[in-house]
């Protein structure tokens, strides 16, 4: 059997995005933006500190989505991934965001 290397196994496509955004934790709060996005999960980008280890549940708030609730899958270099809670709400609200604000952003530099 052939290993899957160099193979992306996500199950949704990400699409990327900037979005000027704030997550919560407990009772901390920073400023930030979302880097890519999918139905399922979010790729987010903290500017401030946010003491939130893999399991932890936040909350990231824009205006282009509004209020989701998520977990955190990761976190490396001032980045988290979010797994989105799936519910309606949730689901209402991505769906409406793809269909009436999403514009797909193409990085300029490399980092």
């Amino acid at each position: 059997m052939q290993p899957k290397l160099n193979m992306d196994v996500r199950k949704s496509a990400r699409s990327q995005c900037r979005i000027d955004s704030r997550i919560r934790h407990l009772n901390q709060s920073t400023d930030g933006r979302v880097l890519n996005i999918s139905r399922t999960g979010i790729a987010f980008e903290i500017y401030g500190k946010l003491h939130a280890a893999s399991g932890s549940t936040v909350l990231i708030e824009n205006d282009a989505i509004g209020l989701i609730e998520g977990t955190v899958r990761w976190c490396r270099n001032g980045r988290l991934g979010v797994q989105i809670k799936q519910n309606s709400n949730t689901l209402a609200q991505m769906s409406a965001y793809f269909r009436n604000f999403h514009k797909e952003v193409r990085p300029v530099l490399a980092r």
